[in-house]
């Protein structure tokens, strides 16, 4: 497994539009993102720091590898 790096909601989200996911509402701390023929938003915390098991969730989620999800951070 490789290692995750410490991320912010805001980095999660604009790797992740990288992909294709768009930005769909805001409601208190949750942002939702949605992508044209997914059934489910991801649902990203907005938080300083996303602990790495909520990060993995949502890469796997996302339908992606962590090494895919690396490359959208560069």
């Amino acid at each position: 497994m490789l290692p995750l790096p410490i991320l912010s909601a805001r980095e999660v989200i604009k790797a992740l539009e990288k992909a294709g996911w768009k930005f769909a509402r805001q409601k208190g701390s949750h942002v939702m993102l949605i992508k044209i023929g997914e059934r489910r938003p991801l649902v990203i915390p907005n938080h300083k720091e996303i602990a790495k098991g909520t990060l993995r969730s949502i890469i796997r989620e996302a339908g992606l590898t962590v090494q895919e999800f690396i490359e959208l951070l560069k």
